[in-house]
């Protein structure tokens, strides 16, 4: 008599009303990775494709082959770029629940992932983010101003009101436009490499997807292209545990998102997410390898989404309430403070000036944002610039439409 055949449909290892154990977790120990040369071959360092970079200990005290050694004044820019994401997304979301703003995404949890990876790399490189790597845009400098006018979809918006709040563009800090279309921007991070590289150019790209989208075709085509190329890029899938409401169990199909680079030929890299140091290290080691003709780069970021997935999600149906407290791997920013506490370069009583003086800031940028409009009462951007910034020579179908407008 044969065996019945059963469907296997993964679940998530917690549900609400249940408390959330990760002891389960296989964590290698901090320090415990070997770091290899930049040029290594990439049958060369499978096991980092299962390990687990790390560089702060349980202490908090850097140790082990992969600690960059930076200075206490970068960290402590580390510290502050990553205290004022946090800031600007607990205002921005509070203002969204008050109607000034019809949608926000934050990135609690995560916000070493876009500050510490922005800080490895030039300005010149190419950046192509997924939502919840704002922060870049602070390591470049964007004006906070500019980037609350996008969100209120105000007449100072950069892109005129055409992406939804949080999907920004700017293109004078090379941050190319968020897409809602998930994934897309994988393929296009690996052909803007090809391009530098045809182009004999030393910059490189580098873009994010969540562990959900590791599950579509996107991400394959882009590392296959990658792969067979060898494109200064490094491409990134945030594993941060939950894409929308479903558990990353939906799309892991193995031991580790990182070991998906291995059948490519890829050098494939699993990095503590919430640790600054590690994933400033590991991020370097990528670049240069890029810069030097090595190809392409694959890195799991390994970490947790602490809020909801955006403000039309409520985690509470599909997970334990605060269950991200109780991630082995702790809060980024409270690491590195610290870190930087136990280097008698911080302290306390700094911390808290800190978070004030941003706080500040960000109420401050606010109110100025809204001198330029507001979402309920405008001014928005004219109409006639729904014909703009698509075509050098508008074509005659755009022409004629614009005409029976009136512009």
């Amino acid at each position: 008599m044969s065996k019945k055949k059963t469907l296997h449909v993964p679940d998530a290892p917690f549900r609400p009303g249940e408390k959330p154990d990760f002891s389960n977790l296989e964590l290698p120990k901090a320090g415990d990775a070997k770091r290899p040369k930049v040029m290594v071959e990439p049958s060369e360092i499978r096991d980092l494709a299962f390990s687990l970079v790390r560089v702060l200990d349980d202490k908090h005290e850097a140790v082990g082959p992969w600690d960059p050694k930076l200075d206490a004044l970068v960290l402590k820019e580390g510290l502050r770029h990553m205290c004022l994401l946090r800031i600007f997304d607990d205002r921005m979301f509070t203002m969204q629940r008050q109607g000034k703003l019809s949608f926000y995404m934050k990135s609690l949890g995560e916000e070493a992932v876009a500050i510490a990876q922005g800080m490895a790399l030039r300005p010149d490189d190419i950046l192509f983010p997924s939502y919840r790597q704002s922060g870049l845009q602070f390591v470049r400098g964007r004006d906070i101003v500019d980037m609350i006018c996008h969100c209120i979809t105000n007449v100072k918006d950069n892109v005129k009101g055409r992406q939804m709040p949080v999907h920004y563009s700017w293109k004078e800090g090379n941050f190319v436009s968020i897409s809602s279309p998930v994934g897309t921007q994988f393929p296009q991070a690996v052909g803007c490499a090809m391009a530098s590289a045809y182009k004999g150019e030393d910059n490189i790209s580098i873009s994010w997807v969540g562990d959900g989208t590791a599950a579509e075709g996107d991400f394959h085509y882009a590392l296959n292209f990658a792969s067979v190329y060898k494109a200064p890029v490094l491409l990134n899938v945030v594993n941060n545990q939950w894409a929308i409401s479903t558990h990353k169990n939906i799309s892991s199909g193995g031991a580790t998102f990182a070991a998906r680079g291995i059948a490519y030929d890829v050098p494939s890299i699993r990095v503590d997410g919430n640790d600054f140091l590690a994933l400033y290290s590991v991020t370097s080691w990528a670049a240069e390898r890029a810069r030097k003709g090595g190809g392409p780069t694959f890195i799991e970021v390994f970490t947790y989404r602490g809020e909801a997935h955006s403000t039309s999600d409520d985690p509470t149906r599909y997970r334990p309430k605060d269950e991200w407290k109780s991630w082995p791997l702790g809060d980024p920013i409270e690491r590195l403070k610290a870190h930087l506490i136990g280097l008698g370069a911080w302290s306390e009583k700094e911390q808290s000036k800190l978070e004030k003086e941003l706080d500040t800031l960000v109420i401050k940028s606010y109110k100025e944002a809204e001198k330029h409009g507001t979402l309920s009462e405008g001014p928005w951007a004219p109409e006639d610039t729904l014909f703009e910034d698509v075509y050098k020579k508008p074509p005659r179908h755009l022409r004629k439409q614009r005409q029976e407008f009136g512009f």
